[in-house]
């Protein structure tokens, strides 16, 4: 276990208001639930060294809004998406050539600047991916490294994130870039197993030949995750409910995307330590993880037992698809 490396960071008066009414947090909750958590790793015998700093531990503890068993559940599930996923999810190192080169193209960053709610807004821009190129396994270990950088501040745990995805030069290789099987495990186990609060998904310059594809996955996420997944059909609408100034030049903000990808990347660096670190957490067994029924379980976590074989009736769909 790795021992505690301090005291929570100091909150201002105004995000300390929003812990309490969102999360329920209060300076008596988050001392005994932390230490809950923190007792509970140091006797889990399938944990090893696990982080027990006030911050690690807080990812968890807010996501769950203070019930420490489910947030005792979502840390060894997040720990159990590494264990099986590590080419995925370790080793995210943005100096690494390939997962360099998709933060160089702007594939996916956060936007220096905080909304009118507080929260980082990360962009998604299809163009910056080249699926001749870069792999499903690049593609994920970008998103990856992205939410781990961003959960390591207090304040975007409690305020949570807004993603605003541009979709303008999808192609059919984007989609079939990834393999049936590992998409419907990652996307099954994904909503569950990291620590965020997504706030708002906009989507911009959806193909209309792509969006039966997000229906499909709307139905398969939380009526919450739904319902916060809103798609646009120009950039003026999309800056009705993002700050413009959240927004990079080309999505009709103010700042050059080269110049907000240059800001990720120092912020990147500054965490690069603590995230590569978090590649010596071990967890030695599943045991713990609670599960369902094994038939409601798939039910309500995919849609029906069947989904990974939609999933690959979908990727033969897209091989013959066009899009405009």
């Amino acid at each position: 276990m790795v021992q505690d490396q301090g005291e929570s960071t100091v909150l201002p008066e105004a995000l300390l208001k929003i812990a309490k009414r969102e999360l329920r947090e209060d300076r008596c909750t988050r001392e005994q639930c932390l230490e809950q958590l923190r007792n509970w790793v140091a006797k889990n015998e399938d944990l090893r060294n696990v982080r027990c700093d006030d911050t690690f531990l807080l990812r968890f503890l807010r996501a769950k809004k203070f019930s420490v068993p489910m947030a005792e559940q979502t840390l060894l599930k997040y720990l159990n998406i590494r264990r099986t996923f590590p080419h995925m999810s370790t080793q995210l190192d943005y100096l690494e050539p390939r997962l360099g080169d998709l933060i160089d193209q702007g594939y996916i960053f956060a936007v220096p600047q905080r909304d009118k709610h507080g929260r980082r807004v990360v962009v998604i821009n299809a163009k910056g991916l080249n699926p001749k190129i870069h792999t499903s396994c690049d593609q994920a270990k970008a998103h990856f490294l992205t939410y781990e950088c961003l959960m390591e501040d207090q304040e975007t745990q409690i305020t949570g994130l807004t993603h605003v995805g541009d979709f303008a030069g999808v192609t059919t290789a984007h989609v079939t870039n990834w393999n049936p099987t590992e998409f419907a495990r990652i996307f099954k186990w994904g909503e569950q197993s990291l620590p965020m609060r997504h706030k708002e998904i906009h989507l911009i310059n959806v193909p209309s030949t792509l969006k039966w594809l997000i229906d499909f996955v709307k139905n398969r996420v939380s009526s919450k995750m739904k319902n916060r997944l809103i798609i646009y059909g120009s950039e003026k609408e999309l800056m009705k409910s993002v700050d413009q100034g959240c927004l990079p030049l080309e999505m009709g903000g103010k700042v050059p995307m080269r110049e907000m990808i240059e800001l990720w990347k120092q912020e990147l660096a500054t965490k690069r330590d603590l995230i590569l670190g978090l590649d010596k957490s071990t967890l030695l067994s599943d045991r713990g993880i609670q599960r369902k029924s094994s038939f409601n379980a798939e039910k309500a976590s995919t849609g029906g037992p069947n989904f990974v074989s939609q999933i690959e009736s979908i990727e033969g769909s897209f091989r013959k698809l066009e899009f405009d």
